[in-house]
């Protein structure tokens, strides 16, 4: 049996994922797992609440000093969170 038509696994389940309409809501998931591992565990205990909508990652802050780090370093984190998710899923973060 000859084998003509073979693609990779990888290409299949990211096709399917898009039929679907599930590739955006698992990217999104893991900009928000990644979240802890990006801004380090004590200033993730900081933030809860973490929303995306329309390419904007909303976070909740219970401190106004963890805020004014995070907003220095707003660029940085959309840049490594879309890295972390291998999409551009986010274009910015706006923090409360």
């Amino acid at each position: 049996m000859k084998r003509t038509n073979t693609e990779n696994i990888g290409n299949v389940l990211l096709e399917y994922l898009r039929a679907m309409g599930l590739e955006t809501p698992l990217n999104e998931y893991r900009v928000i797992n990644a979240w802890p591992e990006t801004v380090g565990e004590r200033m993730a205990g900081y933030t809860k609440d973490l929303k995306i909508f329309n390419q904007t990652l909303f976070v909740s802050i219970s401190s106004s000093a963890a805020r004014n780090e995070l907003m220095m370093r707003r660029t940085e984190l959309v840049m490594r969170l879309n890295e972390k998710a291998g999409a551009q899923v986010i274009t910015g973060i706006v923090l409360r």
